[in-house]
């Protein structure tokens, strides 16, 4: 896998966002005290492995028992789209997924179940992936994204593109929403982070892309918005996304984030890719609806490094 430095050489446009002063810069601002309550917290941690990471950010959140109590259902939400292996990045890795699932079984979850509506065969997408492996040796019920018999239709009324889709069991019946996508370059949607991750919820995936993709990606929130969104940014798929082609395609960054704002979570991620969050369609749209904040001045930034 390239290094940064390896990867600016390479002469792809990301230029000065890679680097540590950039991200360390997210918020236009050096970080300051806690702001008010109603301000969303965003974690970002560094240069961990996945796991440590995770709890880290989750420490820094107030715990796991902030988000899951003692008997209720869990549904975990990676990114499962692509048949590739993990060192890939086309996936959310399944060390992210199995400790996850892990911590929600220790706060004395009833249950945890993790699935995703692939993009390539389901089950070879699974297992590739790492992801159904880990998720079951950790505990958790992995489900089929393709069984048309676990969606119910159901109606969006803030919805302006996306009013009525067919949306997986779990996510409308579970009392936890985990969204845990992989942070990559889309070449229809500029970028894959927490919003998009969401498409994988809804069993036709081709009406997004036939009816304003950015906006329906946007109108999803209006339906449910996650409990927490936590995304893998360890090694970010700049290129050639969202399947990728090679680990050339990767630029090895050692992040994760995690915040209750799916839209702050996005606009951040946009800056690490070196992306204006204001040129990504349904980051812009998400904030114009109310979904979010994408004005990271707002946003309680909490930046730590493991190193």
């Amino acid at each position: 896998m390239n290094s940064r430095r390896e990867f600016l050489k390479a002469g792809l446009a990301l230029g000065a966002a890679l680097s540590l002063p950039r991200w360390t810069r997210l918020a236009g601002a050096e970080p300051g005290p806690a702001g008010p309550a109603a301000r969303p917290v965003l974690v970002a941690v560094r240069d961990g492995t996945r796991a440590a990471m995770l709890d880290r950010a989750l420490a820094e959140l107030g715990g796991i028992g902030l988000f899951v109590r003692p008997g209720q259902t869990v549904c975990v939400k990676p990114n499962i789209g692509w048949d590739a292996p993990p060192e890939r990045g086309a996936n959310t890795h399944p060390e992210l997924v199995g400790h996850l699932v892990r911590r929600c079984l220790e706060a004395g979850a009833k249950s945890v179940s993790v699935f995703d509506n692939t993009c390539d065969q389901w089950q070879l997408t699974y297992d590739h992936s790492g992801i159904a492996a880990a998720a079951r040796e950790a505990g958790a019920h992995v489900v089929s994204g393709k069984d048309e018999t676990l969606y119910r239709e159901v109606e969006l009324p803030g919805g302006r593109s996306l009013r009525r889709a067919f949306v997986h069991s779990l996510v409308l019946d579970s009392d936890v929403l985990f969204n845990v996508p992989v942070l990559k370059h889309h070449s229809g949607a500029g970028m894959t982070a927490a919003m998009k991750n969401l498409m994988g919820a809804v069993l036709d995936r081709r009406f997004y892309h036939q009816n304003d993709l950015q906006q329906s990606i946007a109108d999803f929130l209006t339906l449910r918005r996650p409990t927490l969104n936590i995304l893998d940014a360890y090694h970010p798929m700049v290129r050639n996304g969202p399947r990728g082609k090679t680990t050339a395609d990767l630029v090895e960054m050692r992040t994760l984030m995690a915040c209750t704002d799916p839209v702050a979570l996005d606009a951040a991620a946009a800056k690490m890719l070196g992306l204006d969050p204001e040129k990504i369609g349904h980051i812009r749209i998400g904030a114009e609806m109310k979904l979010g904040t994408m004005d990271l001045t707002q946003v309680d930034i909490r930046r730590l490094s493991l190193a």
